[in-house]
């Protein structure tokens, strides 16, 4: 290994990336410290560019693979390496699954310091590719360009005709006013592309300005799929204004129809068609109101027995099939008897809370966003579930002592939150509440660690299992079951 530096930056030669780093990163040691390169995977050789040099670790790209590891396979998506997703395409399946299981004991033991039992294999995906349930692409009106199509022959720059320059993708990453024109995606079934593919030609044809990243305006902004694994399917076009907080005007709503008269002409399966009005800086729209332009109000997700409606503003599981194994780990380890009240925290429309429903006495869900628990309700009313109750409200605000008396004392807990973990006054109501049991279910095994860690306290980790959510990313989900010590 060597080093030289090149225009005041340094490139340090022969690295051998050593394993996976939390965020998917490739990992090495140079001179006692830590340094991440993305793009690689154990027992690649590289050179490498620093990006970035702090006091305990180094940041850097690839500029040469001088060795290619054993392990290394071809990427399936021509887009590799440019679109932010899949980063883990390289590395088989089989390894990828190896690495987030490692992952999970790292970040508990190292994190949280806990002494974990047996760590049950990570349960894979079944399907690696179109797995997705949902994909949002986003319209821009300068999209990536590659250098090979920036440049003449001569070395000259090229120039571009305003449709050339029109694309709909995923942003780059670290760009975000950078969106990649993707041609394929394999992480949703068709007609995701096709449909994609069509808004963006129907769009050129007709003149229709698409967004501008850097100033907020333009008409297209996003264009949003989901597909159910009932067949159903829902599209929401999101279109902008010509300024933040303006207003789009009626020949543009007008436009806009007629865009989705086109869609929905050539794509008659198309279950549920939206339009919504987003002229904020930014791409959140569940606060905007949202118009139905055709077909229902929303589409069905089946769970076994129960069904849930899930509309535009709904949140389900982006990964159907591993969603069901997720909420069946749920149940094996909340291991209910039919006589228990459960409280499922921050239960977003309710399918943790509905999925386990017909086990228990009671089940009591408490979610921030309102709307998801309207979905909630709604989804109980159409299973005939009738032993759930739903709350919307701050967690921290919404769960207290008065809270339990008046909903009964918790014999089990499950808790989902977002991946930030939960807030430490709501861990202190839940030590305080002391059920018998708790399912803590995270998207992010680092702030699952912290939290356990004060849980802990009162309580003994029985039972770990890892689910792969999001094959080719290096996110994991994790159930843990903690039993209570004294009981």
């Amino acid at each position: 290994m060597s080093r030289k530096r090149n225009k005041e930056k340094i490139i340090i030669e022969n690295v051998s990336i050593e394993a996976v780093a939390a965020e998917g990163n490739g990992l090495a040691h140079i001179d006692g410290k830590v340094l991440f390169v993305p793009k690689c995977v154990p027992g690649d050789v590289v050179n490498v560019q620093l990006t970035r040099k702090r006091k305990g670790f180094m940041q850097g790209n690839v500029i040469e693979m001088v060795k290619e590891s054993p392990i290394r396979q071809k990427p399936f998506c021509p887009h590799y390496g440019i679109c932010g997703g899949c980063t883990w395409q390289s590395l088989p399946y089989s390894k990828q699954l190896e690495f987030k299981q490692q992952q999970v004991y790292d970040q508990l033991t190292r994190i949280g310091h806990l002494t974990l039992p047996y760590l049950s294999p990570i349960l894979g995906s079944e399907k690696t590719q179109c797995y997705r349930n949902k994909l949002e692409y986003t319209f821009s009106d300068r999209r990536w360009l590659f250098d090979s199509e920036r440049f003449n022959p001569d070395g000259s720059e090229r120039s571009f005709s305003p449709d050339e320059l029109c694309g709909i993708g995923f942003h780059i990453p670290q760009m975000f006013s950078k969106v990649l024109d993707i041609k394929e995606c394999r992480l949703q079934r068709e007609p995701s592309n096709k449909i994609r593919l069509f808004a963006k030609d129907y769009a050129i044809k007709h003149n229709l300005q698409f967004f501008d990243l850097y100033n907020h305006t333009g008409l297209l902004r996003n264009l949003v799929v989901r597909t159910a694994s009932t067949g159903e399917i829902m599209v929401i076009l999101v279109i902008g204004a010509k300024e933040i907080g303006g207003i789009v005007s009626s020949k543009e709503i007008s436009s806009v129809k007629e865009m989705l008269s086109a869609i929905r002409e050539n794509f008659p399966e198309i279950t549920s068609l939206w339009y919504v009005v987003n002229n904020k800086a930014n791409d959140s729209y569940n606060d905007c109101p949202i118009h139905l332009f055709s077909g229902k109000e929303f589409i069905t997700e089946q769970m076994e027995d129960i069904s849930f409606r899930i509309g535009p503003k709904s949140f389900y599981q982006t990964n159907s099939e591993q969603a069901y194994r997720l909420y069946s780990v749920v149940r094996e380890f909340a291991d209910l008897k039919g006589d228990e009240v459960l409280y499922d925290l921050y239960t977003g429309t309710g399918t943790i809370a509905l999925f386990l429903a017909k086990r228990v006495k009671k089940v009591v869900g408490i979610e921030y966003v309102e709307e998801a628990i309207s979905d909630a309700k709604m989804n109980a009313k159409e299973n005939g579930i009738k032993n759930s109750v739903f709350y919307a409200g701050d967690m921290k605000d919404v769960l207290n002592e008065e809270f339990i008396e008046k909903n009964g004392k918790p014999d089990v807990i499950v808790l989902d939150p977002p991946r930030a973990g939960i807030h430490p006054s709501v861990a202190q109501v839940v030590l305080k509440a002391a059920p018998k049991r708790i399912v803590y279910v995270s998207c992010n095994p680092a702030s699952q660690a912290r939290d356990l860690e004060t849980l802990c306290k009162n309580y003994t980790i029985s039972k770990v299992q890892p689910v792969d959510m999001f094959p080719h990313t290096q996110h994991v989900e994790n159930v843990v079951l903690l039993e209570r010590s004294n009981c």
